[in-house]
C-alpha cells in the first residue's frame, strides 16, 4: 500500500458520503465541522470545551470561533464547569437540539439510501472491511485480543453513545420491552399493550421542552432507552421504560441514561422524579439507589401473568447535590 492509495480512497469515500455536499444539502446551514461539534453536543449530556477540542483534534481558536457563532445563533449555551472552574461547559439549548436531529436525520437518510444500494449478501463483508479499517488505524490493541489474532474485542464504554430517537426507534422500544421482559420475566402480551400505550401517548403528544427519550446506541444500533415525561402531580417527571439490552450491560448504560434524565429533569426546573417499577428488577432499583432515588410505596399485584410487587420510588431533586 502507497500514500496514494490512501489518498485515492479517501477521495472516493469523501464523494460517497457526500462530504463536500455541505453547500447544497446534508449539512446546511452549518460546515462540516460545524455538524460534527452539533452532534458531539447532542450525544453527551454535559460537555467542557476543553473535552470536545480534544475529541475533535481541533484547534483552540477554531473550536472558540465555531462556539462563538452557535451561541449567537441561539444553539448553545456556556457556565462555569461543574467539576472544574476553570472549565467552560457546552450545553445546547432547544433550537440547537432541533437543529442536531436535523443533521442527523439528513446523515441517516443519505447512509441509508447509500446502503440500499447494496446487496444483502454483501453487508456482512463491507460491515467487516470498516471494522478492519477502524481496528487497524485506530484503536488496534484494545480491538485485538492478547494473542494478536486480530479479532473484534468487546465493546467499551466509550462506544455508546446516548441520542433522540430516530424514526423507527419508538417502535424499537415497545418490540424490545416486549421481547425482552417475556423472556426474562414471563410477563404476557398486556405489558407489550401497556408499553405501546405509553409511547403511543409521548409519540403523539409531548412538549420538547418538558419530556425527552434518550437512545443508547453502540455500533450503530439501540441497545437501551428511558423516558422522561411529566407526571400528574405538580413539579414531577415520571422515569419510565429504562432498558438496556442483554448484550451490552456492563457497560455502565443504564447508570448513564438514568444520569441523563435526572439532570434534565434539574436543569428542566422540576422539582422530583418519579417511577414505579417492580422488585424483580433488581438491576434496575440498584441504578435507581446510587442516583438517589428512594422507595416510598410497595404493594402486590397480578400484572402481566405474573404475581408481583410493584414499588414507588422518588428523587428529590432539591435534596441532590447538582
Amino acid at each position: 500500500m502507497t500514500v496514494q492509495d490512501i489518498r485515492s480512497f479517501n477521495r472516493f469515500y469523501t464523494n460517497v458520503i457526500g462530504a463536500l455536499d455541505y453547500g447544497r444539502r446534508l449539512y446546511a446551514p452549518y460546515t462540516l465541522t460545524e455538524s460534527r461539534v452539533l452532534y458531539e453536543l447532542a450525544h453527551a449530556p454535559r460537555t467542557d470545551a476543553a473535552d470536545l477540542r480534544a475529541q475533535l483534534h481541533l484547534d483552540a481558536g477554531y473550536l472558540t470561533r465555531i462556539l462563538n457563532k452557535f451561541e449567537e445563533d441561539g444553539l448553545v449555551e456556556r457556565g462555569p464547569s461543574d467539576t472544574d472552574t476553570r472549565r467552560r461547559r457546552i450545553t445546547l439549548t432547544a433550537p440547537g437540539r432541533e437543529a442536531a436531529a436535523l443533521l442527523d436525520e439528513r446523515a441517516r437518510e443519505t447512509v441509508g439510501a447509500m446502503l440500499d444500494t447494496v446487496r444483502a449478501e454483501d453487508r456482512p463483508r463491507l460491515a467487516e472491511a470498516m471494522r478492519t479499517v477502524r481496528t487497524i488505524l485506530g484503536d488496534s490493541d484494545s480491538d485485538s485480543d492478547s494473542d494478536g489474532s486480530g479479532d473484534r474485542g468487546a465493546p467499551r464504554p466509550e462506544d455508546v453513545v446516548l441520542r433522540e430517537p430516530a424514526p423507527g426507534d419508538l417502535g424499537w422500544i415497545v418490540q424490545r420491552n416486549a421481547a425482552l421482559y417475556a423472556a426474562e420475566y414471563g410477563f404476557d402480551a398486556d405489558y407489550e399493550a401497556l408499553v405501546a400505550r405509553i409511547v403511543a401517548d409521548y409519540g403523539e403528544d409531548h412538549d420538547p421542552n418538558l419530556e425527552r427519550t434518550w437512545i443508547a446506541e453502540l455500533d450503530g444500533r439501540p441497545v437501551g432507552c428511558v423516558m422522561c415525561v411529566r407526571d400528574d402531580a405538580p413539579g414531577a417527571a415520571r422515569l419510565r421504560l429504562l432498558l438496556v439490552e442483554p448484550d451490552a450491560r456492563g457497560l455502565g448504560i443504564g447508570d448513564r441514561l438514568v444520569g441523563a434524565l435526572v439532570d434534565f429533569a434539574r436543569e428542566t426546573g422540576y422539582r422530583e422524579v418519579v417511577l414505579w417499577t417492580n422488585d424483580i428488577l433488581g438491576a434496575a432499583r440498584r441504578i435507581y439507589q446510587r442516583h438517589g432515588f428512594v422507595l416510598v410505596a410497595e404493594k402486590p399485584h397480578h400484572s402481566f401473568g405474573q404475581d408481583l410487587t410493584g414499588q414507588d420510588w422518588r428523587l428529590d431533586l432539591h435534596a441532590t447535590p447538582h
